[in-house]
């Protein structure tokens, strides 16, 4: 994420209209009635939300850290193969955790506010990872229910917030987000060391607790600073909806107690989703298959519809976000094989030294944390240099490639006992994360710059829905590399090539197994290069449709 030096084209560009046709909104950064007391030159909420989000992330990545390891060590060590069953989980839970912003990004808008999601999210999280501590499947899977439910509440909002206190055309809008976006990292970074030592080396509940005191923390963060007044008058429960009673009970509350009793729901989804569990009523093609593709016809549809009734500009804005938002569906569903196979590479096939498996999902965030200023400090100082976001999005895949390929070249260096230096999974994730440098934070606050205003939350929701389905896909190209013979397809010569793999020659089942990783690996590589090259052969059309926004 960065600081565009000259966000608009020209730079006194006029407001553009962002309802229907004939309709002028401003944005909700325009609306947004925020008391401005900067710290460090960006507004104070920026560092009250920083500070939960913080938090909020720990507890995340503290659970994803454990949450494959888990299941392949402990929860199904006595299935045939352990790994189909950990790989359904994560793949249904990475799914929903973020079609739920879909959701509530739509409740909070029209019926509690965003600040009152962001609190019910908090509460739900909190509860989910708290009873994650206690030693029983039916918990594990109701756990992962209020997760899924609390995140869809918290996540959408917390960044519709921090869009919010910035007026349109401010510069220091792209900085701030980028801000942000460390503070995840730091999150991110600090969970994998303290969950992944706690889980593995004292017992897995230990960590799981740990991760629900950082949601507990950031619980508190974000109501401190709401009571403050600190983020202004901006994501209240909006008018229409305060009055909104039914059987004398305001619909805020009724939100409230359906949010709980739906966990259930959800904990069945993850646990229908798990290979070879309730495989009579689908296994992988069953309830959240069939979810994910009808709520996807109703984005789709909603999207037409908005097209058909907005002005020209905002038609054009919306395509834009629908463009964005596709390319990175394919940047998530590569990435997101950290928290599942890459894990499990680690565990098996890369000497590690000085982090366990678990804790190698500290990497990325760290070298976020290392970069993420850097990186912000030079889209500032770039100026009219500064590349469009499209081209940002082209060249971020394309380094999301780059760490693939360096993982799937390991391979050539493999020791005696089929294993590789820890050096390549370093550098992979090292040129993995520079890739999402160029594309996620730039998302985050393209998004709330794009949409307009009655539609921001939604948008931001849609935005996260792309990870969703990322997730899923994520699952099936994890689950690859359990199969005899790596990824397979028309690509495995080339990954053959690439991995130096010869079909030919019988290896001990170490090898086997190293290859069955990098073949994938590979074709994922390639795949990255295709996608990002499209990316940047449509820059001309796609800078033109955003009129204006860099």
């Amino acid at each position: 994420m960065s600081q565009n030096e000259n966000p608009y084209e020209p730079s006194d560009a006029p407001e553009v209209p962002g309802g229907a046709a004939g309709d002028s909104q401003p944005s909700t950064a325009t609306q947004a009635l925020t008391p401005v007391d900067d710290w460090f030159g960006h507004p104070r909420g920026l560092f009250f939300l920083f500070f939960a989000e913080l938090w909020e992330r720990f507890s995340f990545y503290g659970m994803r850290a454990l949450l494959v390891l888990y299941c392949t060590k402990e929860l199904f060590a006595d299935e045939a193969d352990p790994k189909d069953f950990a790989y359904g989980i994560y793949a249904a839970y990475g799914a929903l955790v973020y079609f739920t912003p879909a959701i509530g990004g739509v409740l909070a808008d029209r019926v509690i506010g965003h600040k009152n999601s962001i609190m019910l999210g908090a509460i739900l999280m909190t509860l989910g990872h708290f009873t994650m501590a206690f030693e029983s499947e039916t918990i594990f899977y109701l756990s992962l229910g209020l997760l899924i439910l609390g995140n869809g509440f918290f996540k959408p909002n917390i960044s519709s917030l921090v869009g919010g206190l910035y007026s349109e055309g401010d510069k220091r809008r792209d900085s701030g987000f980028t801000i942000f976006y460390l503070g995840i990292n730091i999150g991110a970074f600090i969970a994998p060391l303290v969950c992944g030592f706690l889980g593995e080396s004292i017992g897995w509940h230990y960590g799981f607790g740990a991760a629900g005191i950082g949601m507990f923390v950031g619980l508190l963060v974000f109501g401190y600073g709401r009571r403050q007044g600190i983020y202004g008058t901006q994501g209240e429960q909006p008018e229409a909806a305060q009055n909104q009673n039914y059987a004398g009970i305001n619909i805020r509350y009724w939100i409230y107690a359906l949010s709980f009793l739906a966990a259930p729901l959800f904990a069945f989804l993850v646990q229908q989703n798990s290979i070879n569990v309730l495989a009579s009523v689908g296994g992988d093609f069953g309830l959240l298959s069939a979810l994910l593709i009808a709520l996807l016809l109703v984005v789709l549809v909603f999207i037409g519809y908005q097209l058909f009734v907005s002005d020209r500009v905002t038609c054009h804005r919306l395509i834009v976000i629908m463009v964005l938002t596709s390319l990175v569906t394919v940047f998530w569903a590569f990435f997101e094989q950290a928290g599942s196979s890459l894990t499990l590479f680690a565990e098996e096939q890369v000497n590690l030294v000085l982090l366990n498996a678990s804790m190698t999902n500290a990497i990325n965030p760290g070298y976020i944390m290392l970069l993420a200023i850097p990186f912000s400090i030079m889209w500032q100082n770039l100026g009219d240099r500064n590349p469009r976001t499209i081209v940002k999005f082209g060249l971020g895949i394309i380094q999301l490639g780059l760490g693939f390929l360096v993982f799937a070249l390991s391979a050539r260096f493999m020791d005696d006992s089929g294993k590789v230096s820890m050096l390549f999974l370093m550098f992979g994730y090292l040129l993995i994360t520079s890739g999402e440098l160029f594309c996620s934070p730039i998302g985050l606050s393209k998004i709330t710059e794009l949409s307009p205003a009655r539609l921001v939350s939604f948008l931001m929701g849609v935005w996260f829905l792309s990870s969703s389905f990322a997730h899923y896909i994520a699952g099936f190209i994890a689950k690859l590399t359990t199969g005899t013979s790596g990824g397979g397809g028309m690509l495995a010569g080339v990954s053959d090539a690439i991995t130096g793999r010869d079909p030919s020659v019988a290896v001990s089942d170490s090898v086997a197994n190293l290859y069955r990783y990098t073949d994938v690996f590979a074709q994922i590589a390639i795949v990255s290069f295709i996608v990002g090259i499209i990316a940047l052969l449509i820059t001309k059309l796609i800078n033109h449709l955003m009129h204006g926004v860099h």
